[in-house]
């Protein structure tokens, strides 16, 4: 059961047919799952670039663990290293320009991690292809 009073981690990450997202919390026995969460991508989301499937993803995954995280600061932890710039660009993309608003309301830090330590999320959005 996740602890109110704790803050969340949330990883995400896209192939390129499915996303995953895994909502984390560290209880005192490190980083454990509280919810999964994956998803196949429709044949137009198979043909974005990778940033777009990303960030879509990001989108999804917060907005699919949002009666935890919404008025609370969590973390967002992402393989993706073009992700970290998520809040402060200007999309001149409107796709991009329209995910980057719906994130808005929402108060997280982005961190990027490798790609090995974001395997439960990797899993997922791999799982959804086969």
């Amino acid at each position: 059961m996740p602890d109110l009073a704790l803050p969340y981690v949330v990883r995400t990450d896209a192939s390129d047919r499915g996303m995953g997202a895994v909502l984390l919390q560290d209880q005192g026995k490190g980083l454990q799952p509280v919810a999964y969460a994956s998803k196949k991508l429709n044949s137009a989301e198979q043909n974005y670039a990778t940033v777009e499937k990303e960030c879509l993803a990001t989108v999804w995954g917060i907005q699919k663990f949002e009666r935890y995280l919404y008025g609370r600061h969590f973390v967002l932890e992402t393989d993706h290293q073009p992700l970290q710039y998520l809040q402060r660009m200007k999309p001149t993309n409107a796709r991009l320009m329209r995910w980057a608003l719906q994130l808005q309301p929402y108060d997280f830090t982005i961190k990027v991690i490798p790609g090995k330590d974001n395997v439960g999320a990797d899993y997922l959005s791999r799982m959804t292809t086969a």
